[in-house]
């Protein structure tokens, strides 16, 4: 298993209903896997390939962290 793998095998077996996890470590876990959508779309554009800026990604950080978390809300 690769790095990237394994980080997202690990996140995936510890998934439990958001409802049972604490405000501040449900947003952990967002910004986490906002990073490694970052870090995955980093790795498939080298050299800002395909208008990928870093910069730009990182300003969005929050909002993509939050639209994961939005996502993962039981209704």
């Amino acid at each position: 298993m690769t790095e990237n793998t394994s980080v997202f095998h690990d996140l995936m077996m510890k998934a439990q209903p958001t409802s049972s996890i604490a405000p501040g470590a449900r947003r952990a876990y967002a910004v986490a896997a906002a990073l490694e959508v970052i870090k995955a779309r980093a790795t498939q554009s080298v050299g800002g390939v395909g208008g990928l800026h870093l910069g730009d990604e990182f300003e969005n950080l929050a909002e993509y962290a939050t639209k994961i978390q939005q996502a993962l809300e039981i209704e």
